[in-house]
């Protein structure tokens, strides 16, 4: 099974700033892996703090 994670930071934000903004979606998607089986096929978008979205997240199976 593959897990895939990809996120989009404002590339014209500082590197601080990215890594702060990328550390609260990691927070807040870690928190909320719960709410699923982890099965091949779940997923979700993934929104930074302004709820804006900024990716996805999947399982795929191999």
């Amino acid at each position: 099974m593959k897990f895939v994670l990809e996120v989009t930071v404002d590339e014209n934000a500082s590197a601080q700033e990215r890594a702060a903004e990328l550390g609260r979606i990691l927070r807040y998607w870690g928190g909320n892996l719960h709410h699923y089986a982890l099965e091949p096929g779940d997923g979700s978008p993934v929104y930074d703090s302004q709820y804006k979205e900024v990716g996805v997240w999947r399982l795929a199976g191999d």
